[in-house]
């Protein structure tokens, strides 16, 4: 028995197969090639069930494919979740938040676990020890740290990440990227350090397209996953199945 996993962006769409918690097949899909490698997913795999997260534009058309095949899960707040939601909004809490938390809730038991998402945005999410998700915080990824200063200000350039040679930047450029990635470094370490103030023996989880850089640059004791989320994808599923 087979799960179909599908986290759908605004460009592309990433699939992959697990079977229990291992995954079996990933692959990135593009809008013109879409059904075809989906009708390939489910010649090549016994798929029982799947789910979807979209952020993008491309769900209806995932959802006319996949359907036809097997039962699909659209993640959103009224999906069953294996965690008790505090949040004071939950219309509002974001897909891929409710997935992160989920894979929080399964891998984690039983632990104060604070996760980072640094994609676009950076999101900060905490689950307690009593399985009660709390909330968190959204602030700026790198990309949008670079842009701003470029759009908010008539003479600074918009400029790509660059690990800076120096706290002290000794040009306009070297100190954009200072003042961008040393802050957005230090910005992640003091509220790790807040976290770890209030809940005792906290578990820290690092995900998203910056996660390689940032775990270079934090301390060690931090969990790197660059597939939490579609592995939370994966306990909603397995969580549904026990229900």
């Amino acid at each position: 028995m087979a799960y179909l996993v599908i986290d759908a962006g605004n460009t592309r769409v990433k699939v992959f197969v697990f079977e229990g918690d291992k995954v079996v097949f990933e692959d990135y899909l593009e809008a013109g090639t879409m059904k075809e490698k989906f009708l390939k997913i489910f010649k090549n795999f016994s798929i029982s069930k799947s789910i979807l997260s979209s952020v993008g534009d491309m769900s209806q058309k995932i959802r006319s494919i996949v359907e036809e095949k097997v039962p699909l899960i659209v993640l959103s707040s009224e999906t069953k979740v294996p965690f008790q939601n505090n949040y004071q909004t939950p219309k509002t809490l974001g897909v891929d938040r409710i997935a992160l938390m989920s894979a929080a809730s399964m891998l984690f038991p039983l632990k104060n676990v604070l996760v980072i998402d640094a994609g676009t945005c950076i999101t900060f999410d905490l689950i307690n020890k009593e399985n009660v998700y709390l909330g968190g915080a959204i602030s700026m990824g790198l990309k949008m740290r670079y842009k701003s200063l470029h759009a908010f200000t008539e003479k600074l350039p918009e400029l790509k990440f660059q690990d800076p040679d120096s706290l002290i930047g000794d040009s306009t450029k070297s100190s954009i990227h200072s003042g961008v990635v040393n802050g957005f470094v230090a910005e992640i370490k003091g509220i790790i350090a807040q976290y770890k103030q209030r809940f005792p023996n906290l578990t820290v989880v690092l995900t998203g397209g910056d996660m390689n850089y940032l775990s270079k640059r934090l301390k060690n004791g931090i969990f790197a996953n660059p597939n939490f989320l579609v592995e939370g994808l994966n306990a909603i599923l397995k969580y549904e199945t026990q229900e």
